[in-house]
């Protein structure tokens, strides 16, 4: 008798201990888990879609940095904002109807001219461009000094062979330049295929700052944060039920004898 009497409360008392999937804390501490990461992981996403555009790169003019069909994410900005080695997309009815994607290489009021060196150079000064192809110099983009206008900026391609950027307009009216207000995004990153952040153009430097980076690497480790989270707090119950399953039968025979 007393035997039976200690086999049924024994899995009552298992039960108020262990609770409901784990008992109301854990309950409690699992949604807020994923009530936190689902405003961390779409937070992420919606601060994407209001400040990056993506675009699709159609020609290898920015190989080896941007390669052919590569998809880009460009950070809206303020033309004023635009900075020497930007990657920048204009768009300007004089080169096409459709954006493209160049390097700016020289602001207004710069002189700039190819080549000292084998090297760019910008007020004099020569331009370090390790984002150039290997074994590339930069003087196959051969062309004459030019002084940029005000307001203008001089784009070159990254593969300086043949690219249609400022050196195949250079008999234009505005000398190859382009107005800042034709710019209407910023390159941060190769998407697809996944090579990530653009490296910092830190040749541009001896000339002044230079563009301070979107906040791209923030929401992609919003969305990681968001998404581990919601996955944690989601599989906490099922895993607290399976322990608590494992638990329940040695508590049971415990009792019982």
């Amino acid at each position: 008798m007393g035997g039976e009497s200690a086999t049924r409360t024994a899995p009552q008392r298992g039960g108020v201990s262990s609770g409901p999937a784990g008992g109301r804390i854990g309950q409690r501490l699992s949604g807020l888990a994923v009530a936190l990461g689902l405003v961390l992981f779409l937070g992420g996403f919606g601060w994407g879609a209001v400040v990056y555009r993506p675009y699709t790169v159609p020609t290898g003019s920015m190989a080896p940095t941007i390669g052919v069909g590569d998809r880009v994410l460009a950070e809206r900005v303020d033309s004023a904002d635009v900075r020497r080695g930007d990657v920048v997309v204009f768009k300007d009815v004089t080169w096409g109807n459709a954006p493209m994607v160049k390097r700016v290489v020289a602001v207004g009021g710069d002189t700039v001219s190819c080549c000292r060196d084998g090297k760019l150079t910008v007020d004099g000064k020569e331009i370090e461009e390790p984002y150039l192809p290997e074994g590339q110099a930069a003087e196959v983009a051969n062309f004459p000094t030019v002084t940029v206008p005000e307001g203008r900026l001089f784009l070159l391609g990254d593969e300086r062979h043949g690219s249609l950027d400022s050196t195949a307009h250079l008999t234009d009216a505005a000398g190859g330049t382009v107005s800042r207000d034709a710019v209407s995004a910023r390159v941060d990153a190769v998407v697809w295929p996944m090579d990530g952040m653009l490296e910092r153009p830190t040749g541009f430097e001896v000339l002044g700052d230079l563009s301070t980076p979107g906040p791209l690497r923030t929401m992609g480790a919003m969305i990681v944060v968001g998404a581990v989270l919601v996955l944690g707090g989601a599989a906490y119950g099922p895993l607290a039920k399976r322990v608590a399953g494992r638990s329940r039968p040695w508590t049971e025979s415990a009792g019982a004898r």
